[in-house]
């Protein structure tokens, strides 16, 4: 299996361009999530720009801070957190999915009047509006999952 937490530098890319990724699926579907990760990554590597990560609708779950990946899978919020240090990315995740899926922040857990926030670290809850501002300033939209 490849090393996915090693930056290695790709030929720089003159034709850059401007991305937009949307993650729908969740780590069940490790596979597609691992493949939006890797393209991103690649896109980043390449010299491209990801103005943000959108993660929607199953993919929420990878922006929850509570849960425990078993030593045989790929832990990708780990992943993306590093990714989004590293490169200085976004991780927009979309508000009324995460409310629906129980992941919240600290500001969404008092509002609510919940006991605590569990939204990863780097992950930020975004509105649609945000995700559309986005896809209308890139050059790409890229969605993976279903």
């Amino acid at each position: 299996m490849p090393d996915l937490t090693t930056v290695k530098s790709s030929a720089p890319n003159t034709g850059s361009l401007t991305y937009t990724i949307v993650v729908r699926c969740g780590a069940d579907q490790q596979s597609q999530a691992l493949s939006a990760f890797c393209f991103t990554k690649e896109l980043l590597l390449q010299g491209h720009q990801v103005i943000r990560v959108f993660f929607y609708q199953q993919a929420v779950y990878l922006a929850s801070d509570f849960k425990v990946m078993p030593q045989d899978e790929t832990n990708l919020t780990a992943l993306w957190q590093k990714l989004s240090i590293d490169h200085d990315l976004e991780l927009g995740v979309c508000i009324a999915a995460a409310l629906q899926a129980g992941i919240v922040d600290q500001q969404e857990a008092n509002r609510y009047e919940l006991r605590g926030d569990n939204l990863a670290a780097r992950f930020t809850l975004v509105g649609l509006g945000q995700f559309a501002a986005a896809s209308a300033e890139c050059d790409r939209l890229v969605s993976f999952g279903g």
